[in-house]
């Protein structure tokens, strides 16, 4: 297992969070519900009619799944292209001591490898077995930079753990998501797509509204 000293940070993390959580010249409207914030982390354009917000815990299973399955579409048909612009809100699920050291190296990493950390820890999850999972988690950071030494102070950065809770609680409680995958889509909480077809069902649903109203006809002054 991680070391001791991280077993402790982020146990000091939950305190603060809740419980574990199971372009165009006419700009779109500023969409309702959650938004991202300045603290999250982002990819694709700001200014996209689209927007996705991915709440997940690099502890859940079901987000490894989902990044392996349908995130890569996502990412090179609707982020890649302009169409969507995507967020991960980070939350916190058991082993609370994996997802927080999941984020923190990933932070440490920089924005730049900050969601290559992200899809790697996710796709190590198969190799969690054996119960020690520090050596993967230290492979991963070397391999997007970062060195034992940085490592092994990501891991005591209470700093980092306290703010991955506060944005844990966050998301509870101003956003009301109280499981991991949870996917919002222009403010709206949706199913979490299982296939692609799924996804781009989603996807074509959310973009036909602003289509819509694009196309209406501007209205006419008169006296």
């Amino acid at each position: 297992m991680l070391d001791r000293r991280l077993l402790i940070l982020a146990a000091s993390a939950l305190v603060a969070a809740t419980p574990a959580l199971a372009a165009t010249a006419h700009a779109p409207a500023p969409k309702p519900g959650p938004r991202p914030m300045a603290d999250d982390m982002s990819l694709g354009n700001p200014k996209a009619r689209i927007e996705v917000l991915e709440y997940a815990s690099m502890a859940c299973p079901h987000c490894g799944h989902f990044n392996e399955t349908i995130f890569p579409t996502l990412k090179s048909k609707y982020i890649d292209t302009g169409k969507v612009h995507y967020t991960l809100k980070e939350m916190i699920t058991e082993p609370a001591t994996v997802a927080v050291a999941g984020f923190l190296i990933a932070r440490c990493a920089g924005p730049d490898k900050y969601f290559t950390v992200v899809d790697q820890v996710f796709r190590s999850q198969s190799r969690w077995n054996s119960g020690n999972i520090k050596p993967i988690f230290q492979e991963i950071a070397a391999a997007n930079g970062v060195d034992e030494a940085h490592f092994n102070t990501c891991l005591q950065d209470q700093n980092g753990a306290d703010a991955i809770a506060r944005r844990a609680q966050r998301a509870s409680e101003q956003d009301g998501v109280n499981s991991t995958p949870t996917l919002i889509i222009n403010g709206k909480k949706v199913e979490t797509p299982q296939t692609i077809e799924e996804l781009d069902a989603l996807m074509a649903k959310a973009i036909a509204p602003v289509r819509k109203k694009a196309a209406a006809p501007a209205k006419k002054g008169g006296h």
